[in-house]
């Protein structure tokens, strides 16, 4: 990827305009390191971008390293703590790491260009939200992704459903039809916290809130306690295990087995469900989690990347340019539609219309949001007390108290892990 000095200027007469020889007046070549995580994009993406910026940057050259997520948080935090030297010039995060990254003042504050540049006001919240502290921008949206109903169009015709549901009691309402004649309606784990966070949020409500800087659980307010309560309602319309995620078992094998309606995941499993049932290929759509009027899909939480500069790069010139490009509507677009993701704009959807899943998903993005945008919210997960509560809940106890104690533990591990 990275196109080397040496290898531009490969014999004695191009030395002069290259600018290595003292005296020429020639125009010096810089290089911008940006680190990118697995996966993110394609070789052959990465080969167009990298050809395309260094055109339009001929003092440029772009070096590209690709990072494994295992490790990355410490690896990050590293090179943020060091002289710049060596180190990356652009850096793609998830976006709700941005906060961890914040603290300590190590990345460049890109306000500036986001307000006068680049349409901040129409990024994707759930993408750009985490990337702001105090309403200075860290982060810059890159793309999204977020669940979606998985569900077998041929039980639901059989079921005599002839369209996706598109509010929450309706939603229901099919599911209780569609749980029937030996299949479940909807595969839904009990734990799977991050989809009872959509319905938390849809009724107003939150996981956690902050107020003078300080940061407490929520999810013993009315609000979040109608979210929950909708999540038992559907829950029950299946056989998922209230005591476990939708990892344990995965449920793209549970669907795979043939015997289940609907399950809310991420257009791309579909494709471990097929894998593991080919009878299926045909037979898969996707649809918004629906919201609980026709206005609008119901909210979910969004996962994705933003990119980052660090404070300590000496290339902040090119550093932003970079990022310019890659989030711009061209290039954005351009990943949308090779990777499958949502762009980082709800008025860029268009660009994936025309592959169901991902449709599906841009729809959802535009209500999308992300866990509450403090560093400290990785404490919460590490040992993670909404799981026990939903489980306790779903197995019968009373929601307003173990709400309760629910939100006692995360307003703990917040305050654990600020001071």
């Amino acid at each position: 990827m990275r196109r080397h000095l040496a290898l531009l200027c490969v014999s004695a007469s191009l030395l002069t305009a290259c600018g290595l020889v003292p005296g020429t007046g020639g125009t010096d070549r810089h290089t911008v390191t940006v680190w990118l995580m697995k996966d993110s994009a394609s070789q052959d993406f990465l080969d167009r971008f990298a050809e395309d910026f260094e055109r339009d940057h001929p003092n440029l050259d772009l070096d590209v390293r690709i990072q494994e997520w295992t490790g990355i948080g410490e690896k990050v935090q590293t090179a943020l703590e060091g002289d710049g030297e060596d180190g990356p010039d652009v850096i793609e995060v998830g976006n709700t790491q941005v906060p961890r990254y914040v603290d300590g003042n190590r990345l460049l504050d890109l306000t500036l260009e986001s307000v006068t540049k680049w349409g901040k006001d129409e990024w994707l919240p759930g993408l750009a939200d985490p990337g702001q502290r105090r309403f200075h921008q860290y982060g810059i949206p890159w793309y999204a992704a977020n669940r979606v109903v998985i569900y077998r169009k041929d039980l639901f015709e059989q079921a005599g459903v002839t369209a996706p549901p598109r509010t929450r009691e309706e939603w229901l309402s099919v599911t209780e039809k569609l749980n029937s004649d030996g299949n479940q309606g909807i595969y839904l784990a009990g734990q799977d916290w991050y989809t009872l966070a959509g319905f938390v949020w849809d009724e107003g409500g939150d996981l956690a809130t902050e107020s003078g800087g300080r940061w407490v659980g929520a999810l013993d307010t009315p609000a979040a306690l109608r979210g929950m309560e909708f999540y038992r309602r559907l829950q029950s319309l299946g056989e998922g295990p209230v005591d476990a995620d939708e990892e344990h078992p995965p449920q793209a094998g549970v669907f795979a087995g043939g015997k289940v309606a609907q399950i809310v995941a991420v257009p791309g499993l579909a494709q471990a469900v097929v894998r593991q049932n080919p009878g299926l290929a045909d037979k898969l759509g996707f649809f918004p989690v629906p919201g609980k009027t026709e206005a609008r899909p119901g909210t979910v939480f969004i996962g994705g990347s933003d990119l980052v500069v660090p404070r300590n790069t000496d290339q902040r010139e090119g550093a932003i340019d970079v990022v310019a490009a890659l989030t711009g509507a061209e290039w954005n677009t351009d990943l949308a539609r090779t990777m499958n993701y949502v762009p980082n704009k709800a008025k860029l959807a268009s660009a994936v219309a025309g592959e169901d899943g991902v449709a599906a998903m841009a729809a959802g993005a535009a209500q999308g949001r992300a866990t509450p945008s403090t560093p400290e919210w990785a404490a919460v997960e590490a040992d993670n007390p909404i799981k026990a509560y939903m489980t306790k809940v779903l197995g019968g106890a009373d929601p307003a108290t173990e709400a309760r104690r629910a939100s006692r533990s995360i307003t703990k591990a917040l305050t654990v892990s600020v001071g």
